[in-house]
């Protein structure tokens, strides 16, 4: 019996003419939680022959074709040592695709997501689906927690950044303030709840109105640890998985998105297959959401 179609048809080595690119960036150096960030990319690639292609609520079945350039040679690099080689990748992808989907690896993959676009960053914006302000101090060098004042530190002004889903009791007061101060917008995710997810993507969308490229950063601690087990930083009361579906989608659909990176993804912490198809269906909801510019 001939099986359906399915995500991994979409994705080719050889596809040079295609819209969006995938860039495997296995970064797990400088984990605050130390993992196997870095086995993340290769296990989404095995699973997206798990994901369908055909959406039941639109009646569209997805076609965009999707160029694999590989994973960025960072193995054993410290973030400082890798973070000009994941730039230089985004870069090429940048020039080459629409959309790039970068792989992470930990959330210290992000800044060279901002920095691979080559734009002044007045004029860049950033959206974090993040429990996490990633606003720790610099003090002891780069590392998966300070990724957004690293930003911030390279010139990204706050009136630029915009968090949703920051979780209580995992975060610190001068994290929260700092980042008040500097002009963000935070969306908690009890916002979330209260108000709903199309109303904090709105707010979100809104806040970097006036940039002309945007950077999704999709840190997958967002999500329910319930939902998706394989998330050091995760925990109770998160992101309601359908809700951060709905999310990524929505953001995908804005034509200023260049970049979308899904880090903080440790697959041995889940025995099971659930957070590898949550992640597998993450490539399905950015084309989803790419298909509907």
């Amino acid at each position: 019996m001939a099986s359906s179609p399915n995500l991994s048809e979409l994705v080719s080595t050889e596809a040079s003419d295609a819209s969006v690119g995938l860039v495997g960036a296995p970064l797990a150096a400088g984990s605050v939680t130390p993992g196997r960030c870095d086995l993340a990319p290769g296990l989404l690639r095995q699973t997206l022959r798990r994901i369908g292609r055909y959406d039941v609520e639109t009646r569209s079945e997805l076609a965009t074709q999707v160029l694999d350039r590989g994973n960025v040679e960072i193995a054993d690099l410290t973030i400082e040592d890798a973070t000009p080689r994941i730039r230089d990748a985004v870069t090429e992808s940048a020039a080459a695709h629409a959309l790039t989907l970068l792989v992470g690896g930990n959330n210290a993959v992000t800044r060279p997501g901002v920095l691979g676009l080559r734009a002044p960053l007045d004029k860049v914006g950033l959206i974090t689906l993040d429990a996490h302000f990633d606003m720790r101090d610099l003090d002891g060098g780069l590392g998966n927690g300070n990724p957004v004042r690293a930003l911030i530190e390279d010139g990204l002004p706050g009136a630029n950044i915009a968090q949703v889903g920051l979780a209580s009791f995992a975060n610190s007061r001068k994290m929260h303030e700092d980042a008040l101060a500097a002009g963000h917008c935070v969306i908690t995710i009890g916002e979330v709840r209260q108000h709903g997810i199309d109303q904090a993507i709105a707010r979100a969308v809104d806040h970097v109105a006036h940039c002309d490229a945007v950077v999704i950063d999709c840190d997958i601690d967002v999500i329910d640890r319930s939902q998706f087990p394989a998330a050091p930083g995760g925990r109770p009361g998160g992101m309601a998985v359908h809700d951060f579906f709905y999310a990524v989608r929505r953001l995908a659909a804005d034509p200023r998105v260049r970049v979308i990176d899904l880090t903080e993804w440790d697959p041995p912490l889940d025995s099971t297959d659930l957070s590898a198809l949550t992640a597998a269906r993450w490539v399905a909801e950015c084309l989803a959401g790419y298909e509907m510019r």
